[in-house]
Parts: C-alpha cells; structure tokens; sequence
C-alpha cells in the first residue's frame, strides 16, 4: 500500500526533492478498484517516464512516420478512454458493492424487543473528567419501552422515568439480569 505521509515524513526538511518522485509514482500505479491508473484514466495512455538518455523509446521507433497515421492513432486511443472509463466506473461499483458485503457479514444483529434490558454508552464529553481509561463506558440498566423504528429504541430507567431522545442499538448493550 502506498502511503504519501509515510515517505514524506522521514525525510523531514527534504521532502521538496523526494515530492516528484512520489506523486509519479502515486499517479502511474494501478489501483485496485479501477483496475487502471489515474494518469490513463486522465489522459487516456500510459504516462511515459521522460529520459534525460538520447536513446529512442519504443513509442518513438514504432510510431508511424506519416503525420496523418499518428494522428488517427491518438484519435482511436482517444476513442477508447471514454470506454477504459466506463469499464473503470463499473470495477469501482463491483468494488464498493464488494466491500459493503465483507462489511455487512461482519455486523452482528442485536435485536431488541420490548421490555429488554440494556445499557447505554457514556460518551467522552459525559464521562467523570480525570477518570481515564478505567471511568464507566456503560450506564443503565434501562428498559426497551418502544421500538422507534429499525435499529432505534426508546427508553426508560428502572424508577420508569422515559429517556429523552430514543437511541441508536450501535450505542445499545443487551444487560443480562
């Protein structure tokens, strides 16, 4: 995985002559949810790395001489970019669907019914100031008095005193009595 901070930062004051080398690098590698580089998608060819060397690259030796053939040549791979594209967005989605089903298979359905006991979360801004890591992380037990809609439960304490706001089940432990 390629990580810009992480090459940057152990060169401190000297990034400014790394920084070149590290954005080429960044713009021509391949990435996974497009199967393409951001330069090819950008400007529909391959970025070609510029030679301070007299020696013809490929590109040179092959291309047709004839002005006319070069320049249908650039058209037709600029035909194609609109193409690489679409077939770049389509990788995206299947990639997106793909990390949103790993997601979902690893969430874990915690249905509550009513009359359940739970605990609540205690935020950061309600906890004891200066306990640290050992203060509550859970308060309760409350009562599930209604189900709000799914995944959101209205509450009540056990002297019956209603919750003002209904909350959401990712905040929400089931309380085993």
């Amino acid at each position: 995985s390629f990580n810009l901070k992480k090459r940057l930062n152990h060169l401190k004051g000297g990034w400014y002559d790394e920084l070149q080398p590290v954005l080429w690098a960044y713009r021509t590698t391949s990435r996974r949810s497009t199967g393409e580089t951001p330069f090819s998608l950008v400007y529909g060819m391959e970025a070609v790395v510029p030679a301070k060397l007299n020696v013809p690259g490929l590109r040179r030796t092959e291309a047709p001489l004839n002005e006319d053939e070069n320049s249908a040549m650039l058209d037709d791979s600029l035909d194609t970019i609109n193409e690489r594209r679409d077939q770049a967005l389509i990788r995206i989605q299947n990639y997106q669907q793909a990390a949103a089903r790993y997601y979902n298979s690893k969430i874990n359905s915690r249905p509550f019914f009513m009359g359940d006991y739970v605990l609540k979360r205690v935020f950061d801004n309600k906890k004891e100031e200066g306990a640290g890591k050992l203060g509550i992380n859970w308060e309760g037990p409350y009562i599930v008095t209604e189900v709000v809609r799914n995944g959101v439960f209205g509450l009540k304490d056990l002297e019956d005193r209603p919750v003002k706001r209904p909350w959401n089940m990712v905040n929400l432990k089931k309380f085993y009595v």
